[in-house]
Order: structure tokens, then C-alpha cells, then sequence
């Protein structure tokens, strides 16, 4: 059995919950907060946070196997709503410190197991034998976990951190304007450090793309890993746009140069007249120039829910996804399951998922040339632009969240095995 750990529970671990769930294989589920979208108090809150909140509601047969840890999250999620952020790493409310805290908790409930004064303790947990947890917040409990002879199962969600911290050194020399957007670079060696440490402490590695894997060549760790890819939401109309006009572009994610954004802003400058971008997500950080210009220039939605953000996708011809540095890139699948096509890199899960020039297109990173010519053929040839979204719908049809269930249940059983 499976105690799976993760503060936020977003996509992937949504399907990771619902995947160990439905194989019975979960043990427990370690969160920071689990709410209950029914309840009185959710029709009281203010709509943005009730918004967010809504997203922390897990399937009912989890109910009474999940545990929370909700104070310093529901603090940090009050506090943003408001519009106020705490320190990088260091803030009491900072998502290092929610991360931290969840880890400590774990491992106390591990430590509980060895302890014959906590009646029930082990009687309680005896089936668990591997713990499922997520970068930077797995080192106490893998530790806790290591002591008692479990299994430790890591998930790496986005590329090794050494390979991230050179490519945003060469990209502030490249773009020293969009420096502070380069959040990653923020990281203390402490924190960089125990991300080292919990890869020691892996016996299994889960990351998503080739790209995730290719950058742990260097890492130091000798556990085996395993590429579960993410799936692909279900398509939220039969509908596919047809373009009558100029390419409307879309680009999803955190606004800043991790993505590659002053690679696509140039891009469709080039264009000029041919092409209008939107720019869904929020600004990475204040104070950036080029980044506050195009946000004034462009239209710009700083959220949506998740349900408008596919309709949004839909509503578009292209998404651009030019990132320097990812795990996967889900908006990927996400556009194409709505019939987008999709303009992408080789450092995110586009080799793994796209066809090139098929149903999308790899491009190189920081090419914003590589970028115009992809969106001007889409532009200039209608036919051609329908023909890839068909395709891209149909690819996104067969890769599908419950493709990433069953292989994820089958790595864990033979990790639970070993």
C-alpha cells in the first residue's frame, strides 16, 4: 500500500490519487487542505478564493483515508487572495515552508509506526510499504521511510535543477531584461541541496518526458526511472475553431522567461498585422519592462478556472509553449485535446507527444525566427491550419489520463514487489 504526499494536489496528482485509489493500493493521502465544496462556509467566501479553494476537493473514497495539514497553506492562499506574497523560501507562508511542513508531518506519522508506546500505531499502517512523495518536499518523510525499510517513490515533475540553473545563467546574459522573471535562480544552495538529497534517497524515479530524463544524466542518484507521461482532458466541444482572419495565438503558463516568452513576443512582432496573442497566466514577477509592456500591448488574462482556460484554448488557433526549461508542459495536451494546434520545444514533452509538422511543431529553443516561420505557414495556408488541428484532436484522444493511470499503478506494484 501507498502513502502518496503532495501539498497542493494538482493535476497530475489528482490522477496519481484517483490511479492508487481505483488499483487499491492506497494507504494514505497527506495533503494541506481538502475542502469540502458543499459546505456552508465555501458559499460564503469571496469568489476568488472560494475559486481556488474548490481546486483542493478530492474524490469522496478518499475521504477517510486523507489527513491534513491546512494552517500555513490556508494562511498563504487567505494572504494571495488579498494580494499578499511572502518571501521566496524563506517567508513562515511561503510554498517552501507549506512544502516543509507537510514533509515534517509525514515523517512524524512514518516515526509513529516504530513506536510501541502509540497503541495501534503500526496496527493501523501495517500494509503500507512505499511512500509516494514530490520534489522538494519528500526529504524528512523519504528519510522516516528509509529507516523503516520502505520504499520511496520520487516524482520529478520538471527537469533536474543543475541543468535549469545553467540554462538561466546563459539567459540572463542572453536577456538580462527579463533576469528577474528567472525565478528558479532565487533558490538557496540549502534548498538546492536537499533537492540532491532526496534523489539519494529515491528508490524509483518518476518523471514525465524524455527531456526530464535526459537531464538527470548527471544527478546523484542510482534509482531506476520511469517516463509516465501525462494524459489528455477530455475535449470540451466537438466544435474546432476555423480561422476567418488573423492567427489567434494563445500563450498558457507563467508569464516569464522560463517559458521562453521574449522569444514568442518577438516572434509576433515579426508577424505584424498577421497574428493576435493572448497571454493567459500571471506575471512570474513585478518590475520586469518588457514584461509590464506586453501585458499593456497584448491581451492579457492573468486566471481563469480550469474549465476557461480550455474553452479559451478552444477560442484559439495556436498555442506556443517556447520553454527553455520544463518537466512536461501540460497546456500541450491540453490544447490539442480542444483541436489547437500546438508550437512547442525540445526541452518540454513535444518530442514525446507531437508529431512534427503533423499535428504541431518542435522548434528550437530561443528562436523566435523558428517561431514567426511556423506561425506564418499557419497563417498564410487555412487548409493546412484546420488539417493539424484534426489531427492534433485525434492525437490527444488516445493519450488520455487513464493511459497515465495504468502505468503509473504498474510501476508502483513492481516498486511495492521489489
Amino acid at each position: 500500500m501507498i502513502l502518496l504526499s503532495h501539498p497542493t494536489g494538482n493535476e497530475f496528482v489528482r490522477e496519481a490519487l484517483v490511479a492508487f485509489d481505483r488499483a487499491g493500493t492506497l494507504g494514505e493521502f497527506w495533503t494541506t487542505v481538502s475542502w469540502d465544496s458543499n459546505s456552508l462556509i465555501d458559499r460564503a467566501l469571496p469568489p476568488r478564493l472560494g475559486e481556488i479553494l474548490r481546486r483542493r476537493s478530492f474524490v469522496k473514497t478518499v475521504q477517510s483515508r486523507t489527513h491534513t495539514v491546512p494552517l500555513r497553506e490556508m494562511i498563504r492562499l487567505f494572504a494571495g487572495a488579498i494580494g499578499i506574497t511572502s518571501r521566496h523560501e524563506t517567508g513562515a507562508f511561503s510554498i517552501d515552508a507549506v512544502l516543509r511542513a507537510l514533509d515534517r508531518k509525514v515523517a512524524e506519522r512514518l516515526r509513529k509506526i516504530d513506536n510501541p508506546e502509540i497503541i495501534g500505531a503500526r496496527e493501523s499502517f501495517r500494509s503500507c510499504n512505499t511512500i509516494y512523495a514530490y520534489e522538494d518536499g519528500a526529504l524528512q518523510s523519504f528519510r522516516a521511510a528509509r529507516d523503516l525499510g520502505l520504499k520511496r517513490i520520487y516524482d520529478l515533475p520538471i527537469g533536474y535543477w543543475r541543468v535549469g540553473q545553467r540554462i538561466f545563467a546563459e539567459e540572463k546574459e542572453r536577456e538580462p531584461a527579463w533576469a528577474a522573471t528567472l525565478t528558479g535562480t532565487l533558490d538557496s544552495a540549502e534548498k538546492l541541496g536537499r533537492k540532491d538529497d532526496e534523489l539519494r534517497l529515491a528508490t524509483r524515479v518518476i518523471v514525465a518526458s524524455t527531456f526530464t530524463k535526459q537531464t538527470l544524466a548527471d544527478a546523484p542518484s542510482t534509482a531506476k526511472i520511469d517516463i509516465v507521461a501525462y494524459g489528455a482532458p477530455p475535449t470540451i466541444s466537438d466544435e474546432i475553431r476555423k480561422s476567418n482572419g488573423r492567427l489567434k495565438v494563445l500563450f498558457a503558463g507563467s508569464l516569464g522567461q522560463r517559458k521562453g516568452l521574449s522569444y514568442l513576443l518577438k516572434a509576433v512582432e515579426m508577424l505584424k498585422d498577421a497574428a493576435e496573442l493572448t497571454l493567459l497566466g500571471r506575471k512570474a514577477a513585478s518590475g520586469c519592462a518588457p514584461l509590464e509592456n506586453a501585458v499593456r500591448k497584448y491581451r492579457w488574462v492573468p486566471t481563469l478556472s480550469h474549465a476557461g482556460m480550455l474553452r479559451e484554448m478552444q477560442s484559439h488557433d495556436v498555442l506556443v509553449l517556447p520553454s527553455l526549461f520544463e518537466g512536461f508542459g501540460l497546456v500541450i495536451l491540453e490544447a490539442m485535446a480542444q483541436g489547437t494546434v500546438v508550437i512547442t520545444t525540445d526541452h518540454t514533452a513535444g518530442p514525446d507527444v507531437i508529431e512534427n509538422g503533423t499535428d504541431g511543431f518542435i522548434v528550437p529553443i530561443r528562436s523566435a525566427e523558428a517561431i514567426a516561420e511556423k506561425l506564418d505557414l499557419l497563417a498564410s495556408d487555412p487548409e493546412r491550419l484546420m488539417a493539424m488541428k484534426l489531427m492534433a484532436k485525434q492525437k490527444a484522444a488516445s493519450r488520455g489520463w487513464e493511459t497515465y493511470r495504468q502505468r503509473l499503478v504498474e510501476v508502483a506494484r513492481e516498486v511495492m514487489a521489489s
